[in-house]
Order: structure tokens, then sequence, then C-alpha cells
């Protein structure tokens, strides 16, 4: 028996959800789940092959890392939005 056919199928795309539709990093997926981080780059990869042949498998992919990626970008914009909020209540506290 292979290495490989330890796990599921459906615990694989699990995995990959994961990281491409919540944007978890693959560090912290190895250290949750206790796998190899070749293990999951093994699968990402084979993902993205899928996703070459398969264009609306493809096209939701760089749907949802988009998703991710726009996510992170407000919680960037809404922590510096804070913090000047709370910079203008204090200088204004001073006048």
């Amino acid at each position: 028996m292979k290495k490989e056919e330890k796990y599921t199928q459906e615990f694989k795309e699990m995995i990959i959800n994961l990281n491409i539709k919540e944007g978890r990093s693959i560090k912290s997926l190895t250290n949750e789940f206790n796998l190899g981080q070749g293990t999951l780059n093994y699968w990402l990869k084979q993902f993205n092959k899928e996703c070459q042949a398969n264009p609306q498998l493809k096209s939701e992919t760089e749907y949802y890392r988009e998703l991710v990626k726009l996510q992170k970008k407000m919680q960037e914009l809404e922590k510096e939005n804070l913090f000047l909020k709370k910079a203008a209540a204090f200088f204004a506290k001073g006048v």
C-alpha cells in the first residue's frame, strides 16, 4: 500500500478547500492535521493540474483565491481605519 493511499479523497478535498476557499496557509494546515508539507504540496499540485484540464474548476478556484485576497485586504484596511479613528480622537482631545 502506498503512503498516499492512507488519506481518503474527501479528506484531501477538505484540506484543499481550506487552503483555497478559506485562505489557510500550508503551514497551519500541516500543523493542524499532522501532514507533511510535501504531501500537501503534492495534493495542491495535483489539484492545479485538474484545474488546467477543467476550465470551470479553474475559474471557480480563481474566484475563491481572489475572494480570499480581497478579504485579507479588507481586514488590513479596517485595521488601518480603526487606527486612524483612534489617532484622530487622540489629537482632537489635545486641541
